[in-house]
């Protein structure tokens, strides 16, 4: 090996730490996408209480559930729907500071 072999750092890519049942999706996105959907459950069995449609009632069910697994699936850059809008939300929260600066515009002496 000569010299700038031996200096140059190998950084690897895409490294999975935890097992995934499918890509980007593992236990912790199952776990939170079970709690959604059971919250969804919860509320499509009150909205089948108050309107008798079992119709609706069953796309909004197998709709909360395609939308929960949607939403917690993490993509290549390994951020799912959810966590880029709690970076949103977050962001927005942020303090921020604008400086401002006075420019005379007019030159009015």
């Amino acid at each position: 090996m000569d010299e700038q072999e031996k200096d140059t750092l190998y950084i690897p890519l895409g490294l999975k730490v935890k097992p995934e049942i499918f890509d980007g999706f593992g236990k912790e996105e199952l776990f939170k996408s079970a709690v959604t959907t059971i919250i969804a459950g919860i509320l499509d069995i009150g909205f089948y209480l108050v309107t008798k449609n079992v119709a609706v009632s069953v796309v909004m069910l197998l709709a909360s559930i395609a939308g929960s697994v949607m939403a917690f699936t993490k993509d290549q850059t390994n951020l799912s729907v959810a966590d880029q809008i709690c970076n949103i939300v977050r962001f927005s929260k942020m303090q921020k500071y604008y400086p401002y600066k006075y420019l005379d515009e007019w030159s009015v002496k």
